[in-house]
């Protein structure tokens, strides 16, 4: 089974695991008065019963997809071309954290570097007529700062695209 599969098979799960809750909520009592959706008491408790039982089947289903899809996260590595020039090889599980908030959180920090909105301005020396001029310092470089905001703006669609191709094609390792 490759990831991708399991991906969408433990939606699947999930969606069947909500459906039974649904069930199970509706009809878990009822009025002494009335007629069990399931004919007799007795039925209805064999079918609450039952669904508790396919409810937990169904978890323990999801919960060892959701493990192999871990562990093959851990130890599968792919290669990402992050910028034009550079690839980097990490495994799926670091890759997913990037796409995550990581590289995000690496383009807001080069955005920060900015003019602060200050703007050149006059001055004069105590004791002193000249008029001079105080210039905005700078302590990053633009063109360097502009390229990165860049490059870790666009990682998360490049990571994408690698794990596409990686769930698509990486078996699952079940153990």
């Amino acid at each position: 089974m490759k990831i991708i599969e399991a991906l969408k098979k433990t939606k699947d799960l999930q969606r069947k695991a909500d459906d039974i809750r649904s069930k199970l909520k509706e009809f878990c009592a009822d009025l002494d008065l009335e007629t069990p959706a399931y004919e007799t008491p007795e039925r209805q408790t064999k079918q609450i019963a039952e669904w508790l039982q396919s409810h937990s089947d169904i978890l323990k289903e999801v919960e060892k997809l959701r493990i192999a899809i871990q562990k093959t996260n851990l130890a599968t590595d792919v290669v990402v071309e992050v910028t034009d020039e550079r690839t980097v090889t990490k495994s799926i599980a670091a890759w997913i954290h990037r796409r995550k908030d990581l590289a995000k959180l690496e383009a807001m920090a080069w955005e920060c570097l900015t003019n602060r909105n200050m703007r050149p301005r006059n001055y004069q020396n105590p004791g002193s007529e000249e008029v001079l001029i105080s210039n905005i310092r700078k302590y990053y470089n633009q063109t360097e700062r502009d390229k990165m905001v860049e490059n870790f703006t666009s990682e998360p669609s490049r990571i994408d695209a690698a794990l596409e191709i990686a769930n698509a094609t990486t078996e699952l390792i079940m153990a």
